[in-house]
Formats: C-alpha cells, sequence, structure tokens
C-alpha cells in the first residue's frame, strides 16, 4: 500500500521540476531580451528551451522508475 503515495509524489515532483524549468527559461529569456528589445520572441524561445532542459531533468531524475 505505501507504493501508491509514493509514486504519485515522484509524479508530482516530475510535473513542478518541468513546469519550474518552463518558467525559470521565459523568464531568463524575457529579462535577456528586454535588454536587446526582444522580449517576447526571446521569452518564447526560452520557454522551449526550459521545456527541453526540464524533461532532460525530469529524464535523468526519474529514469529509474
Amino acid at each position: 500500500m505505501s507504493e501508491v503515495p509514493r509514486a504519485r509524489a515522484d509524479a508530482a515532483t516530475a510535473g513542478v521540476s518541468l513546469v519550474a524549468a518552463m518558467i525559470a527559461g521565459a523568464v531568463a529569456g524575457y529579462g535577456l531580451g528586454s535588454l536587446v528589445g526582444l522580449a517576447v520572441p526571446l521569452g518564447l524561445i526560452g520557454l522551449f528551451a526550459g521545456l527541453v532542459a526540464g524533461m532532460g531533468l525530469v529524464y535523468a531524475r526519474f529514469r529509474r522508475l
């Protein structure tokens, strides 16, 4: 019975890690883009870069599941 809550906690942690990486990438891209006048395009690029980085992070951390 203890396996089910553990799996839910791992899934929630993986989801939060992915979303956090996406938000961090978007904020970094938007911040750098606002310095050069391309805030929205670089923000979107940062969002997708965060998606890729977040998937790599989740894969590296939870590949044993």
